[in-house]
């Protein structure tokens, strides 16, 4: 016997947020031209790098919007998730991109230490200071909604990047227009690849992990054994599977062994609402969607042995 609660809390994320990614991709492809056109006119390796940056979170502010959209297209008898994955995959593809930025900046910041070019520190003050605004003005759209799932956290995440990437460009700026030492752009460069590392990395894992179907963040498996198998009746818990297809779309299933007279007077029914309640109100993660299956003791004979 089994049962799926149909309670999809998850909602549409992508109908909610569309909104927020339009206008911050508006803002950083307007910034990533500004750089560009600075770092032609300075000669600057952090603007250079920083407009890179630019590119590459243009292009994952627009993956971010195709997967919002993607997220509102309803399910099908082939996709019985629809696409509420697409942001998982988005914010994957975002990360490994700013890794492939965050090395580079490194490779080329030391060649330039080596090697340093002609800076104009004038100029480079005024197009960091562009960056900077507009970061800002992005950051403030993108505040609300970052926590809402994987993929507007990765935004996000682009965004404060860049911003700090400007105050690093604008800090160089000065020191070479005080100092006169043109490697103060390659020490700003690098300083951008250090603040989008480790950021970048933290956020691969959690994605991999969920493409990896690892439990959620925050749950504890063993625990959820332990509160089932301490409901009345329940002699076993197996095949305990908890994963994530989403932000905030978290999915259990287990096989719940249960005492013989269960079956016998009717009242196992009861159990797996019982069971049901106990997944989706007990724990910090609410799990709305589970699905058990409810056993005689004499019912694991009959299955393989990986039971888990």
């Amino acid at each position: 016997m089994s049962s799926h609660n149909h309670s999809h809390s998850h909602g549409e994320p992508g109908e909610t947020h569309r909104r927020p990614l339009v206008i911050a991709l508006s803002i950083t492809t307007a910034i990533l031209v500004a750089e560009v056109i600075g770092a032609i006119v300075t000669g600057s390796l952090a603007l250079l790098i920083d407009a890179a940056h630019m590119l590459t979170d243009a292009g994952g502010l627009a993956m971010a919007l195709v997967a919002a959209n993607l997220a509102t297209r309803p399910t099908t008898s082939k996709r019985t998730w629809g696409f509420a994955r697409a942001e998982v995959l988005a914010a994957t593809a975002q990360a490994v991109v700013l890794l492939g930025v965050g090395v580079y900046v490194f490779v080329e910041g030391i060649g330039r230490l080596t090697q340093p070019a002609e800076i104009q520190s004038g100029s480079l003050i005024v197009f960091g200071v562009i960056g900077l605004i507009g970061n800002i003005v992005a950051i403030a759209v993108l505040a609300r909604s970052r926590a809402a799932n994987f993929n507007l956290r990765a935004a996000f995440l682009e965004v404060v990047n860049d911003a700090l990437g400007s105050v690093a460009v604008i800090v160089a700026a000065v020191v070479i227009a005080i100092t006169g030492w043109t490697g103060a752009d390659a020490v700003a460069a690098m300083l951008i690849g250090v603040l989008i590392v480790p950021r970048t990395l933290r956020l691969l894992k959690e994605t991999i992990d969920v493409l990896l179907e690892g439990a959620p963040i925050g749950l504890d498996v063993d625990a959820v054994r332990a509160h089932l198998l301490d409901q009345d009746h329940v002699l076993g818990v197996h095949d305990l599977h908890v994963t994530q297809v989403a932000s905030g779309l978290p999915v259990l299933t287990a096989h719940i062994v249960l005492e013989d007279g269960c079956f016998l007077d009717g009242h196992a029914p009861r159990i797996l609402d019982q069971l049901q309640d106990c997944v989706a109100d007990h724990f910090d993660v609410a799990i709305a969607h589970s699905t058990f299956q409810l056993e005689a003791a004499g019912h694991g004979e009959h299955e393989n042995s990986l039971h888990t």
